[in-house]
């Protein structure tokens, strides 16, 4: 009776490594993409929820709050990460300070003509209402934004997607109610020396006005801040075509006029302190020279009042005073 065959080793071997690939081939993406299908969020940023599968759309999903637990986000979704914190914009001449790299000064003209250099900061927080996120994200999410550099980001995509979108979308409208509201001032209004160059014929009345003028220009740039503020607010709404962004507050940091104009100012200022010094000196003068004539004018009326005088002027330690005679004061050892 024939014994059974068996298998050759290289054919089992060979059916083992098929079985391998077919493992990794389906297993492993099923793996990675059930070890994908999770997601959470820190505290300082909310997540919005794309569906993503091979068959799906791309609708949105679901929101996931700030400081969430690990949440199914289904299998190949993808997640648009905001931030949640209250953000803040800086418009700065300090390099490095400000959200745009190198100075960045927003230039607007004053009622009179006088550009003016405008820093401060804008405060503000992302709505965090999930049907709010859900139109932000629709209209602000699924594009890109080109940043300082020329790159393209989209929003979600990190702080330079962030910046990128608060720079091409969110800038322009600071600039506009900047714009309005500081033209609607004079310069000297906002900063009070501007007045050093646009009325040099009154230094005496400037000098006199410039504790009140001080006391102004603080309630001018106040009333600047709360129009910006009430403004931006509306602004913003209107141009991002919904209430995106909350808790709005901008804080109008220093008024700065151009570096020509400045240089007049200061030329003035140190002018004026001229002319303060030689009116100083005139009054002094004057006040002496009244003196004299009012001390004179004691002297005619008491003779003997002017002789005390000069005996109190006289040097301590004479022996012979002669009124009227050259040598009549004797000093000793003289």
């Amino acid at each position: 009776m024939p014994k059974p065959s068996t298998p050759a080793p290289n054919v089992s071997r060979r059916g083992t490594v098929i079985a391998l690939v077919v493992l990794l081939v389906v297993g492993l993406p099923g793996l990675l993409a059930l070890a994908g299908g999770y997601e959470r969020t820190g505290g300082g940023e909310v997540a919005v929820v794309r569906n993503g599968g091979f068959f799906d759309n791309n609708r949105i999903r679901q929101i996931i709050d700030p400081g969430s637990g690990r949440t199914w986000i289904g299998f190949y979704s993808k997640v648009h990460k905001y931030p949640a914190q209250q953000r803040f914009y800086t418009i700065t001449s300090e390099d490095k300070r400000g959200d745009t790299a190198g100075v960045d000064v927003v230039t607007v003209p004053s009622s009179d003509g006088v550009n003016m250099g405008i820093e401060g900061t804008l405060y503000f927080t992302l709505n965090l209402d999930h049907a709010v996120l859900r139109s932000f994200d629709d209209k602000f999410g699924t594009r890109k934004f080109r940043g300082p550099g020329g790159e393209s980001n989209y929003t979600w995509d990190g702080d330079d997607g962030w910046l990128a979108f608060l720079n091409q979308i969110v800038r322009p409208v600071i600039d506009n109610a900047l714009r309005t509201q500081i033209n609607s001032f004079r310069c000297a209004e906002l900063v009070s020396s501007c007045a050093l160059v646009q009325n040099t014929s009154a230094p005496r009345q400037t000098t006199q006005k410039s504790g009140l003028q001080a006391q102004s220009n603080n309630a001018n740039i106040a009333k600047v801040q709360n129009a910006i503020n009430t403004s931006l607010a509306v602004d913003l709404e209107s141009t991002l075509g919904g209430k995106f962004v909350t808790n709005i507050h901008f804080n109008l940091v220093r008024v700065t006029l151009p570096d020509k104009v400045q240089e007049s100012v200061d030329r003035a200022q140190a002018a004026f302190a001229q002319v303060s010094e030689a009116q100083a000196k005139v009054a002094s003068a004057r006040a002496e020279a009244e003196a004299n004539r009012a001390r004179q004018d004691g002297y005619n009326k008491c003779p003997t009042c002017a002789e005390i005088e000069k005996l109190k002027a006289l040097p301590q330690g004479i022996t012979v005073y002669a009124p009227g005679n050259p040598g009549g004061v004797n000093v000793p050892g003289r």
